[in-house]
């Protein structure tokens, strides 16, 4: 055979292998309306669930929204979050960031309990997680957005794992700023994502240390609003062996995504140190301040980050599983 023809070949065979690529790179990406046609009902199943635990609980959402968070950052979005432990692990769920404070397990159960009786074996947990977490940001007040779907359930949740990938809150600018970029997020994403925190709640132990111990010159961070700290202290007390005492994280609104979070921040009031020291940072400070000032601009923003965040180490195509009891691999 001429060398000629031999190049014909290699070159014919070349592209071949890069459509093959192409193909498989796109059957790997999530879509929207990823279940038209295997199950239609899928989307408004869920959002149903999330409107029944929103009517009898309004801080569901702000649990929900951290759940996916929380899923994201561990082993990527796969609904290893949700996994149950087993006398012979502990589950990411039940490692300290998570527990007590993770809330909402049982609306993704029930939605995934009539998802199953009418489309068996065919929505993930993790698209449910997914979803859920786009209707709590909705029925809260913030913008709906599209999820594209098709993620897999993962097999592994490990308690060491979520040690090791969440954010601390007591993280100052650049172990956040690096924490994201971990998980291909940019820096302005983490701060469009620390909006998250204009709902919910927040047990005492994640900032406590802000009012009676914070470092060896002094008891208070001298960074928190001295008013504040003083309501904080009355919420909090010192010694208290109580640990189920919480307080909102947005006092004003805790239960309406706005940008009164950003408005805090910059008068002291954020509750984290990881939400006050946004502003020790020029570039973070000038996107709490745009952000604070500009509630249709935070907003669309965060929609955009929160889909992003949810294809982070996504699992697709045959990969994991789909599993039939969100709390239990199969």
């Amino acid at each position: 055979m001429s060398s000629e023809k031999l190049s014909c070949i290699s070159r014919i065979i070349f592209f071949i292998h890069i459509l093959l690529c192409h193909s498989v790179q796109l059957e790997a990406q999530l879509q929207v309306g990823f279940y038209t046609n295997s199950c239609g009902m899928a989307e408004f199943i869920v959002k149903d669930e999330v409107r029944k635990g929103f009517s009898a609980d309004r801080g569901v959402a702000a649990g929900l929204v951290r759940m996916h968070f929380h899923d994201c950052f561990v082993r990527g979005c796969d609904g290893s979050v949700l996994i149950d432990s087993t006398p012979s692990n502990t589950a990411e769920k039940d490692a300290p960031p998570n527990n007590p404070s993770l809330r909402g397990f049982e609306i993704i159960d029930k939605a995934k309990s009539r998802l199953e009786a009418v489309c068996i074996g065919v929505v993930s947990c993790a698209d449910i997680l997914a979803f859920a977490a786009r209707d709590s940001v909705e029925l809260t007040g913030g913008l709906g957005y599209d999820v594209p779907a098709g993620r897999r359930d993962g097999r592994v949740a490990l308690a060491s794992e979520a040690l090791t990938n969440l954010p601390s809150p007591t993280f100052n600018v650049d172990q956040l700023t690096q924490s994201f970029a971990n998980k291909g997020l940019t820096q302005q994403e983490m701060v469009t994502l620390s909006g998250a925190h204009t709902i919910g709640r927040s047990h005492c132990s994640s900032f406590i240390n802000r009012l009676y111990n914070f470092n060896g010159q002094t008891s208070q961070d001298p960074n928190l609003d001295a008013v504040f700290a003083l309501q904080l202290k009355r919420q909090c007390p010192q010694g208290s062996n109580n640990p189920n005492l919480v307080v909102p994280m947005d006092p004003a609104s805790p239960a309406i995504t706005d940008v009164s979070y950003y408005s805090n921040v910059l008068v002291n009031r954020g509750l984290f140190t990881s939400d006050q020291t946004l502003l020790t940072n020029p570039a973070t400070a000038n996107q709490v301040s745009q952000n604070a000032g500009n509630q249709f601009l935070w907003k669309t923003r965060f929609a955009a980050a929160m889909v992003k965040m949810g294809q982070i180490g996504v699992l697709t195509g045959n990969a994991g599983e789909i599993r039939g009891n969100c709390r239990v691999i199969n």
